[in-house]
């Protein structure tokens, strides 16, 4: 029956016109993408009117292909000229710009496209086969499991605080400082305001992201006269091209963290509201974590690319099975689509699929499609892409600051908004010449609402405080929050703390105590076998005589003969 219902969206689909539109969107998307301040939200919104006119599954496949589009496109800006292009490419341009401009551009470009597609594929894979099942875990999250979610995030700072852990907190800190200016969304009180009006809105997060990534880029790279006459990539050859070959191979070698990623931003987009934002941070995070060399993130690794990327396009098919099984928008683009689908007097539901079976896995299938054609239309297009590399970089700097400025204007009509990008980039400005990540600031900004507002709910609906740690969830994201602060502790301590040798094992026991208060049968199962993994390790640890673990980049062998 399912396959019956697959072969009838692929064929609704592969109508040829139908196809010719996604390409259409898909290219929109990567344009819409490729532009720093112009957001794909604001590409998708642009496209619904001209969806008016068609039926349900020729309107939301044209929007499918904008948003996937969209989500590669960002890239581009991201690795060539070290400005995100969106929201959820943030990560990606902490190795990928630093590749391109280490000499290898066709590379990091090869690396996020392929990154993307391999990523948007597996999400696709659960889309088709765990939609309903995946969808209840969304059921399950109330504001303190939310609450507890965004803690987890904000640990993140640690790891991307890079080698002055003190820095990176006062970013971290200042970028929920800056979440806080305005007006509270719950009671209307003006906060950190200073008796000004323009204040009363709060900082909007692209703005901020723009000028702190954008205008500070372009300011340091800009303040240098010779350097600014010089294009953005030197050493390159006369004719660029992009390597998928290498780059393939590239992923291929490293295919634990695709998965990784790739599952990452499957379970963020189930959460209604998480988003690519955090899946694109939270991936690469831990993937340095995983890494033997986290040292050298930043540095330009594939690693460093591959985990973002895959992360932020499996957040689709994530946010897709929470739309179409719960009615619940996992992201705002998604809101939009099922705002889509409400105007063609569908609603979705945990019966929709059942309902409108065609229809959903058109849904489904669209967005393979899309992926497809976005690899195609990359495939050729991209070479055009990175000869931006070889423009002088005071008149590729004028051009970005036009874009970045008319996006950013665009998005509210507001002035302040314009000068929230021109003293954000003065503040990201100074911020890189004294050494200061930006990374931990952008993402106090980005979390900062987010905790609040589920603070709030929370006591709102219950004041106990011990519910944060008695709903299995929130439980959860506390205990991996807490291993999370301690893992750069861990990192000094191998080889040197015998408290080190206990770490790895204590992990897994801890999370499976939350794991069997939700119950069922599946999850106690998953809770047993980490009890059995962590079993295993200390008997690893045993057998070696409770040898200190070797330091990150250290052999075993090393150890022994010290």
């Amino acid at each position: 029956m399912i396959l019956e219902h697959i072969i009838a969206a692929v064929e609704a689909v592969a109508d040829p016109y139908t196809l010719v539109l996604m390409a259409v969107g898909v290219a929109a998307g990567l344009l819409a993408g490729a532009i720093p301040g112009f957001t794909i939200t604001m590409a998708v919104i642009l496209t619904l009117p001209f969806t008016f006119g068609m039926d349900a599954v020729r309107g939301l496949a044209v929007m499918i292909g904008v948003f996937v589009g969209g989500l590669s496109g960002g890239l581009m800006a991201g690795i060539l000229t070290g400005i995100p292009g969106t929201p959820s490419s943030v990560a990606t341009t902490f190795d990928g710009f630093p590749m391109a401009r280490g000499g290898r551009p066709g590379l990091a470009l090869g690396i996020g496209v392929w990154s993307s597609f391999f990523g948007g594929m597996i999400s696709a894979c659960f889309l088709m086969a765990l939609a309903p099942s995946l969808a209840r875990i969304g059921l399950e999250f109330g504001p303190w499991d939310y609450f507890s979610l965004v803690v987890f995030a904000l640990t993140i700072t640690s790891s991307l605080a890079g080698k002055n852990m003190l820095k990176g907190v006062i970013a971290g800190v200042a970028g929920l400082l800056i979440a806080a200016i305005g007006e509270d969304e719950t009671s209307g009180v003006a906060r950190f305001t200073f008796e000004f009006d323009d204040l009363r809105q709060g900082f909007d997060f692209l703005p901020v992201l723009v000028g702190l990534f954008a205008f500070s880029q372009l300011l340091t790279d800009l303040r240098d006269t010779a350097k600014a006459q010089r294009p953005m990539v030197i050493g390159q050859a006369k004719h660029i091209h992009i390597e998928h070959k290498a780059a393939v191979k590239a992923i291929v070698a490293r295919w634990t963290t695709l998965l990784r990623s790739s599952l990452i931003g499957v379970f963020v987009g189930i959460l209604p509201g998480a988003g690519g934002t955090i899946a694109n941070i939270l991936a690469y995070d831990q993937a340095k974590k995983a890494s033997k060399h986290p040292e050298q993130f930043g540095s330009g690794l594939p690693e460093g690319i591959i985990a973002p990327e895959s992360s932020n396009n499996a957040v689709e098919g994530g946010a897709l099975i929470t739309m179409m099984a719960l009615g619940i928008p996992g992201d705002v683009v998604t809101a939009v689509m099922l705002g889509a689908l409400l105007i063609h007097n569908i609603a979705p539901s945990p019966t929709f699929i059942s309902t409108e079976p065609v229809l959903a896995y058109s849904i489904m299938v669209s967005f393979v499609f899309g992926l497809c054609i976005m690899l195609a239309l990359q495939a050729l297009c991209l070479r055009v892409f990175v000869q931006v590399t070889r423009i002088p970089l005071y008149r590729l700097g004028t051009v970005i600051l036009i874009y970045c400025a008319i996006g950013v204007f665009a998005l509210n009509n507001i002035v302040f908004d314009l000068w929230t990008l021109f003293w954000f980039g003065l503040l990201g400005y100074a911020m890189r010449r004294f050494e200061f990540p930006l990374a931990p600031m952008i993402l106090g900004v980005v979390l900062g609402d987010n905790a609040e507002i589920n603070l709030i709910r929370a006591l709102a609906s219950d004041s106990d405080l011990t519910l944060f740690v008695t709903r299995p969830w929130s439980l959860f994201f506390l205990t991996v929050a807490i291993f999370s602060i301690a893992f750069p502790w861990y990192q000094h301590a191998r080889g040197v703390k015998r408290w080190a040798v206990f770490y790895l094992p204590a992990v897994p026991l801890a999370l499976s105590l939350p794991l069997f208060m939700m119950g069922g049968t599946v999850r106690p199962l998953i809770a047993a076998g980490l009890i059995a993994f962590a079993g295993w390790l200390l008997w690893r640890r045993y057998r070696s005589g409770w040898a200190l673990p070797p330091k990150q980049g250290e052999s075993t062998m090393e150890i022994r003969e010290s």
